[in-house]
């Protein structure tokens, strides 16, 4: 700071001499100080103003530099998202026309009953299974049901059949398609009633049961899931339903 008050009142003297003698000799001595005291504070404001000029285009220059960086990360960002989304397409293409595929030999089997079945890939089988799944996870529960029924129908002896049957359920249930759902739903009880999904199933054999007006009916579902599963989670939920009617 004392360097800094030297400079300036040196700065204002060279200032007030390169007036020329005949400009000097206008003053006497305390005419001088003041006029050094005008020109050193008239520097000092000038330098000042240059400190912060030049301290917010240093501060200009990192925020620009931050800016970039973010850009370039939040492109990288959306690069690896795009290909996640043009994957995921690709894969629920390739789902779709493999499912029409095996529609097409469904229905040339049921056309042609002597031909020889095939036998049963259980990669192809889990994806399957994995892509039905995958669409009532999404929210798709019409194409959902859709593809758990194709499931059911093109592997016949899937140990995946109890579930398929009941997710199917529960995706026609969401669409509205109570009957539908029902039948699905007491497929499980009826065929596997040993199955976890069986007390579940249950539960939505009531539920859509309810939903088509059959309230004896679905009173009856409710007080045998108590009665024959009376451990289950389902046989809570049960309770607590009869006991709100």
């Amino acid at each position: 700071m004392a360097m800094r008050r030297a400079l300036l009142t040196t700065a204002a003297v060279l200032g007030l001499t390169a007036a020329g003698p005949s400009a000097a000799g206008m003053f006497d001595d305390e005419e001088a100080r003041k006029e050094i005291v005008r020109l050193r504070d008239g520097y000092g404001a000038r330098l000042d103003q240059l400190e912060i000029t030049a301290k917010a285009q240093f501060e200009l220059a990192n925020e620009l530099q931050a800016l970039k960086e973010e850009i370039a990360r939040l492109r990288g960002q959306i690069e690896v998202l795009t290909y996640q989304v043009e994957s995921s397409e690709k894969r629920q293409k390739d789902f779709y026309v493999d499912l029409d595929n095996r529609l097409r030999v469904i229905e040339n089997a049921a056309l042609n009953p002597s031909a020889a079945a095939q036998p049963i890939d259980p990669v192809a089988e889990a994806r399957d299974y994995e892509g039905a799944l995958g669409l009532l996870k999404a929210g798709k529960n019409r194409e959902a049901g859709a593809a758990f029924e194709a499931f059911i129908a093109a592997y016949p002896g899937s140990s995946f059949l109890p579930s398929a049957h009941f997710w199917a359920g529960n995706a026609w249930f969401q669409e509205r398609e109570a009957a539908r759902a029902s039948d699905l739903y007491r497929a499980v009880v009826d065929q596997w009633p040993d199955d976890p999904r069986a007390p579940d199933a249950l539960l939505g054999l009531a539920s859509s049961q309810q939903a088509m007006g059959d309230k004896k009916g679905a009173r009856e579902t409710l007080q045998r899931i108590g009665s024959t599963y009376p451990e289950s989670s389902a046989a809570q939920m049960a309770k607590q339903r009869l006991g709100s009617n």
